[in-house]
C-alpha cells in the first residue's frame, strides 16, 4: 500500500511475491477446470483427469499457506447462493475485513453437486477491502457445470 506521499508503507504485508503466488493460484485453478472436464487422445479418463485436478487443487491451497503475513480467515468471508450465467456457475464471495487496515483477500472457492462431489474449483482475488468493511466479488468456474452446485468457502487468507 501506498502512502500519500507515495512511498511504500513499511507494514503494508502486500508483496510482489504474493502477487506471483496469486497468479499461481489462479492458473493452479483454470488448470485444474480445464483437467477435470477433459479426457485426452492418450485414453485419459475423465476419472483420472478429476484426480489430477484434484491434486492440483490441494497445491493451490498449500500455496495459500505460502502467503508471507498471510492470516486465515475462512470464517470472515461468505459465498452466495449459486446462479447459472452461461452454463457456468457464478457465486458472489463477500470478505469482511476485521482488521485495522485496508487488506486484500486470496480465496478458494470449492463448487460441488448435490452429492457433495468437487466439481470445479477457482481463486478469487479480492482486493483493498477497508477497514471494518465488505466488499464482494463473483466467483465463476472455469467451465460449465449441470444442475445448481453450491459453491463453499474452502480456504480464504487475508494479506
Amino acid at each position: 500500500m501506498r502512502t500519500s506521499r507515495g512511498t511504500r508503507d513499511p507494514q503494508d504485508t502486500r508483496s510482489p511475491r504474493n502477487a506471483l503466488i496469486r497468479n499461481a493460484l489462479v492458473a493452479a485453478a483454470l488448470i485444474a477446470g480445464v483437467l477435470t472436464g477433459c479426457s485426452s487422445d492418450n485414453g485419459e479418463t475423465p476419472a483420472s483427469a478429476a484426480s489430477k485436478a484434484s491434486d492440483l487443487i490441494a497445491s493451490a491451497t498449500a500455496k495459500l499457506s505460502d502467503i508471507q503475513g498471510g492470516f486465515d480467515v475462512t470464517g470472515d468471508v461468505k459465498a452466495g447462493s449459486t446462479k447459472n450465467e452461461g452454463g457456468r456457475a457464478v457465486a458472489e464471495i463477500t470478505a469482511t475485513n476485521s482488521s485495522s487496515s485496508t487488506a486484500d483477500f486470496t480465496v478458494q472457492v470449492n463448487f460441488r453437486d448435490s452429492d457433495g462431489n468437487l466439481l470445479d474449483a477457482v481463486v478469487v482475488n479480492i482486493d483493498d477491502v477497508p477497514a471494518g468493511g465488505t466488499k464482494s466479488a463473483d466467483a465463476r468456474s472455469n467451465r460449465d457445470l449441470s444442475g445448481t452446485p453450491v459453491a463453499e468457502i474452502a480456504r480464504a487468507v487475508r494479506h
